[in-house]
């Protein structure tokens, strides 16, 4: 079997991408009240920060800073994408060795993993999250995409409202001059 090799730092800040089995579903945001429901409940039992988030139809992208000392992420991903799970009516396809682990089906079972390394690394993925729904075509403005903090930046007056329009993808998604 592979052997996945994960970074580890404790109290790290990450981006990841987790993905749903079907990548033609649009679960995620048909169900965005489970997956909100869930994600309060892991965070409550196991805190982090999120430092920047979307969600769309089938993917989602977001930066968590651990607490000091802690390094389990694979935890939090694990009760979060069950926590979903379980809150979803059956009725997906199972593969046979699905079926035989009980398992849903509903993810892919890995995600992707970064450690962000310094502020500008920090600044790039952030911008990669907000602009992603305009990247993906459902949206022309990342204003306009209800499932992210865009808008909290925005209220901190950290990026413009205006930020990150279709226009911009022609100069490398969205990001800041």
């Amino acid at each position: 079997m592979t052997e996945y090799r994960r970074a580890w730092l404790p109290g790290g800040t990450w981006f990841f991408t987790v993905v749903l089995a079907d990548r033609q579903s649009s679960l995620l945001v048909e169900n965005i009240e489970y997956l909100r429901t869930s994600y309060a409940e892991v965070r409550q039992n196991h805190p982090f920060k999120t430092v920047a988030m979307v969600v769309l139809p089938e993917h989602l992208h977001v930066i968590w800073t651990l607490p000091p000392g802690d390094t389990d992420y694979a935890t939090r991903w694990r009760l979060l994408k069950t926590g979903f799970s379980h809150r979803i009516p059956a009725g997906e396809y199972r593969r046979p060795s699905l079926v035989q682990k009980a398992e849903r089906g509903i993810w892919q079972r890995r995600y992707w993993e970064h450690l962000i390394r310094d502020e500008d690394d920090l600044r790039r993925h952030v911008d990669y999250i907000h602009f992603n729904p305009v990247k993906h075509g459902h949206v022309q403005r990342a204003q306009d995409w209800s499932f992210s903090t865009f808008g909290r930046y925005v209220a901190k007056g950290l990026l413009p409202r205006d930020w990150g329009s279709a226009e911009d993808f022609a100069d490398g998604f969205g990001e800041r001059e």
